[in-house]
């Protein structure tokens, strides 16, 4: 008698469901976590007086350049990137610091993502092969027993 349950009984044993809901009870966990952290960063950021390149229109007076070591501890910009530019707001007519990313370090990042994924394929290319092999193997030897048993 077939049943018509489409969910395989290993899925059903204990050990297995108590590891799906510890699983699950700590990516939801991360994701609120994260949902709740991020609540608290905006409130603290209205806290603060949000700097002028947020609420009005702003022109690049200085590039993207790396910070310095004195840059890095003192200014907040500096902390998220280790890059900063000078922006001058339009409206206020005030110079401000606001972090960037470097268009040399984007590069860098991209390349070398490239590269993994290169790797990443080259690695799983040979494993297909190695398991077509395998499986050509296994089923030249059932075909050569089946010819045997004749």
């Amino acid at each position: 008698m077939e049943s018509n349950c489409r969910i395989p009984m290993a899925c059903c044993r204990p050990r297995v469901l108590v590891l799906h809901a510890l699983f699950w009870g700590l990516v939801s966990l991360r994701v609120f976590g994260a949902a709740l952290l991020g609540d608290e960063k905006t409130t603290a950021l209205k806290a603060h007086a949000a700097p002028c390149w947020l609420l009005e229109d702003f022109v690049v007076a200085t590039e993207c350049s790396q910070c310095n070591a004195f840059q890095t501890r003192s200014w907040s910009a500096c902390e998220a990137t280790g890059y900063v530019e000078r922006v001058n707001c339009t409206r206020s007519n005030r110079d401000e610091y606001k972090s960037c990313r470097s268009a040399v370090l984007e590069e860098h990042l991209f390349w070398k993502f490239e590269a993994a994924m290169l790797a990443l394929t080259a690695s799983f290319a040979i494993l297909v092969v190695i398991r077509q092999r395998s499986l050509d193997r296994l089923a030249s030897e059932k075909v050569r027993r089946q010819i045997e048993s004749i």
